[in-house]
């Protein structure tokens, strides 16, 4: 039995509540540690002066089915604690070359829409949702697994995985033997930026990001994603999770070798393990001494790869918008892979591409009755490129502002009644993001699976988020804490000289079902 055993989670992300809740439910006794005074880490909404609310970070929820399994296994539903609305149109892209598409759950819905700027790609959705499901379920097996060993390379379930995944194909490669038209491809690519990645580089597995949106649904979480941070803040403390918030850990202790605990706020505080919750390149060096990360020393994590960074508008707007835009809307630069290869580059985009939430088209909490909360994401190059963003800031807002016109969003300066810019230095320094990099280290092949950092740290000491195994995403990183949280499990089980508990796999919802 593991009752009463101790651990340690620094930092209240999605993959720290998950994590948390995981190891309560077994009988664990779980300190959740986190320097903010509010959980959710990016995955938070906050009120700003005037009542308008937004989420820091992410701003929709993908495939819920993993979060509602975590729920299910606690002995609760999802559904009792957080109101998500699917949403239709997904999201409204707009080519500045020319074209629009409103991409829609529906598939006779999208083939239409598809079908207004090339006719040809229109038939082929269906042979790209097909492939993706199986490629999905496919590689589901190897999102269930940890990469600790190399031998993991070759498990059974890698090698059934391996020739659907083309993986030295990239998205775009994949793509091209469904869609002619780069604005299509673009359709069902674009969601690489999730990852910080280009799609142009990205390996072809990521295909199945936007199939999971078109097959599984894109939710908004009503009052914001940090809703959901919430609730499951809410079902750790009822599981008896001791949540410390405002304390910051200064660093993990070890005896003999082992993580042992951790030292917080002055306090040293004893642990049978230890679990880190953090954006892995800044929070590791912070914590753990070199000796103690012996395949991640710095050296290594000074060459290693890096997500791009991005330039944020929270703008709080008097007056409404105008109705074509809706809830998630993309502009794709008229140039977009020199668009991308700039950012790659380290050259700032003076023709940028740029992601608007609209809240309050479907929830009309998020802001005063007669506003507008927008949000504005710019994804831009990170703090490794040397940009002065201090000198730059200004003129780039002006910028952005501008490419608003493009989406019929003429006036916006006029109507700022609350606004807040967030660059890369503020990723860093606020949010201790490393260089800026917002989407964490890059999901490349050379630092997937087994290349990127383990689950199972070292001897006690754990690691969820989206800079391990399996990856960036809220759906990848409650999948994550389910392997840590496993992993941990067994070693304490192991430790007692019993069986360790089983946590419910990596699940895919039947086609049309929503969680």
């Amino acid at each position: 039995m593991v009752s009463g055993r101790h651990a340690v989670v620094v930092g209240a992300g999605p993959g720290g509540l998950a994590v948390a809740l995981l190891l309560a439910r077994e009988g664990v006794q779980v300190t959740l540690i986190e320097k903010d005074d509010c959980v959710g880490g990016r995955t938070r909404t906050v009120t700003a002066p005037g009542g308008y609310r937004f989420d820091i970070g992410p701003t929709f929820f993908l495939y819920p089915r993993i979060l509602a399994d975590i729920f299910a296994s606690c002995g609760e539903r999802l559904e009792d604690h957080v109101r998500l609305e699917r949403l239709d149109p997904l999201y409204h892209l707009v080519f500045e070359g020319g074209g629009e598409i409103r991409s829609s759950p529906d598939v006779a819905r999208l083939k239409a829409e598809i079908a207004r700027i090339a006719p040809q790609d229109a038939a082929q959705v269906e042979r790209y949702l097909a492939d993706n499901r199986a490629k999905l379920e496919a590689f589901r097996p190897v999102l269930e697994q940890p990469f600790d060993t190399l031998r993991s390379l070759v498990s059974p379930a890698m090698l059934s995985a391996l020739p659907l995944l083309r993986p030295h194909a990239t998205v775009d490669r994949d793509l091209q033997r469904y869609f002619k038209d780069p604005r299509v491809r673009l359709a069902f690519s674009f969601q690489t930026k999730y990852l910080g990645m280009s799609p142009f580089r990205c390996p072809s597995l990521f295909t199945i990001l936007s199939f999971l949106e078109y097959e599984h649904g894109v939710y908004h979480p009503v009052g914001g994603c940090g809703a959901v941070s919430e609730a499951m803040a809410g079902l750790a403390r009822r599981l008896g999770v001791d949540i410390r918030l405002g304390t910051s850990v200064d660093r993990v202790l070890f005896e003999d070798g082992r993580a042992a605990g951790v030292e917080a706020g002055g306090e040293r505080i004893a642990a049978d393990s230890v679990v880190v919750n953090g954006d892995f390149a800044k929070v590791i060096r912070d914590l753990v001494p070199e000796r103690h990360r012996p395949r991640w020393r710095d050296a290594k994590l000074d060459k290693a790869r890096l997500s791009c960074s991005t330039f944020m508008l929270y703008l709080g707007l008097e007056g409404g918008m105008p109705p074509a835009l809706g809830h998630h809307t993309i502009l794709l630069a008229e140039d977009y892979r020199r668009n991308i290869d700039e950012i790659s580059t380290g050259i700032l985009p003076m023709q940028p591409s740029l992601y608007v939430q609209h809240a309050g088209y479907t929830d009309g909490g998020m802001a005063p009755p007669g506003h507008t909360s927008l949000y504005v994401l710019v994804p831009v190059p990170n703090l490794r490129a040397g940009i002065d963003w201090a000198e730059i800031r200004p003129a780039y807002r002006r910028l952005v502002l501008d490419r608003l016109k493009l989406l019929g969003l003429p006036d916006i300066e006029a109507r700022i009644r609350y606004e807040r810019i967030v660059d890369p230095t503020d990723w860093r320094d606020e949010f201790a993001v490393n260089e800026g990099a917002t989407f964490n280290l890059s999901h490349d092949l050379g630092q997937m699976l087994y290349f990127r950092p383990h689950n199972r740290f070292g001897p006690g000491l754990y690691l969820v988020g989206g800079g391990t195994h399996p990856g960036s995403g809220l759906p990848v990183i409650y999948e994550g804490a389910r392997i840590t949280a496993r992993l941990l499990l067994e070693d304490l089980a192991r430790e007692r000289r019993t069986a360790p508990p089983a946590l419910a796999p990596f699940s895919v919802a039947p086609t049309g079902e929503a969680s």
